[in-house]
């Protein structure tokens, strides 16, 4: 709008825009269109016999995608083994995906126990994410600065009761009984405009994405993320949030996020069959080649930590170590995984699973 000046703070934000705003034809045509993509992905997902398989795959994906758009940069490998060994000289760009995960599976956990998403919720998120309790911003002077050229695109508002306010009316719509995809966009502009805290307010608003699907009743495990998404068009989507701010252009914003979640849908299902795809052949091997340590819940427990270890064999199927490690090793020698040593630890991978995460 032609009155925002982006180096005051943006108090006179706006809460949800008019209706006549978000549901042109455009927009309500691409809403069918996502929705339709999500429906397909909750189903199949539902074939898979353990959820755990996607939930585990799927999160840590996303975590590493997510991170990787505020610059902190691990790699698959990296964030599998921190999950399997016991070392601790994680390298800080791990530990942070991995305190992302956590605030992840901790968020979905109380929305399906509780049907809601509160402010407390959200705050708690956030210093999961960070590692620190400061919480809403007390404090002037956040500004969001042009790395190259040091220039202030947009100034948060300021003022702990503007925020906390801005905030108790965020919440208040996202638990609303309206229910719509459209809505998701507003929601995510309106949390990344608000800026509620001093850090990790993308990582946060990414999982409030997801946790809203998962409330919604879009779909039942949280499966379908944005980030890469975000990650291949990152300097559009930023461009189209200023937009929506300098201009009120909400219509292109929306179709971004509503083409994202239809892209992403079909991404996801894809993987989600060379999973299904996968455990099946793997079932069969393991029957066929060895026949004496198989069982369905041996080989779920391969997909469920592509670096496997001892410990988690004993856990799932209740044998003792020196039987967990033999049957790992006999499947390390038919070529269902890979064992290399982590310190004094033996790492079992399941290449073949992780070649399908990486696509």
């Amino acid at each position: 709008m032609s009155s925002f000046n982006p180096r005051l703070p943006y108090n006179s934000l706006l809460l949800p825009p008019d209706n006549d705003k978000i549901e042109t034809i455009a927009i309500l045509k691409q809403e069918t269109n996502a929705a339709a993509a999500l429906a397909e992905l909750k189903g199949l997902a539902n074939i898979i016999p353990n959820q755990a398989i996607l939930i585990n795959a799927i999160v840590l994906q996303e975590a590493k995608d997510s991170s990787e758009i505020e610059n902190i940069i691990t790699t698959r490998d990296e964030l599998y083994k921190a999950l399997s060994t016991t070392l601790k000289k994680y390298d800080p760009a791990t530990k942070e995906v991995m305190y992302y995960r956590e605030a992840l599976n901790e968020g979905s956990q109380k929305v399906s126990q509780r049907n809601l998403i509160s402010l407390s919720d959200i705050i708690h998120l956030q210093q999961t994410i960070v590692k620190n309790d400061a919480g809403i911003r007390k404090l002037p002077g956040t500004a969001l600065v042009n790395d190259t050229t040091e220039e202030v695109i947009y100034t948060p508002p300021s003022g702990e009761d503007i925020i906390l306010t801005l905030m108790t009316n965020f919440v208040e719509y996202l638990n609303n009984v309206e229910r719509s995809l459209t809505k998701l966009a507003v929601l995510h502009y309106q949390f990344e405009s608000i800026h509620p805290f001093y850090d990790g307010n993308g990582r946060t608003g990414r999982i409030i994405n997801i946790l809203y699907l998962l409330l919604k009743g879009y779909l039942d495990t949280p499966i379908l993320y944005l980030s890469s998404y975000i990650i291949k068009n990152k300097a559009q989507y930023y461009r189209l949030l200023r937009e929506v701010t300098n201009e009120a252009a909400w219509e292109p914003w929306i179709l971004f996020i509503l083409q994202g979640i239809e892209e992403t849908s079909h991404e996801t299902i894809i993987k989600i069959k060379h999973i299904k795809e996968l455990l099946e052949q793997t079932i069969e091997k393991v029957r066929r080649q060895a026949p004496k340590i198989y069982s369905k819940e041996l080989v779920e427990t391969l997909f469920v930590n592509p670096y496997c270890k001892v410990e988690f064999i004993t856990k799932s199927i209740g044998v003792e170590r020196k039987a967990a490690s033999r049957y790992l090793h006999q499947l390390a020698d038919i070529g269902v995984l890979t064992a290399y040593k982590a310190g004094k630890e033996n790492i079992f991978i399941n290449a073949a699973l992780i070649d399908i995460l990486k696509q």
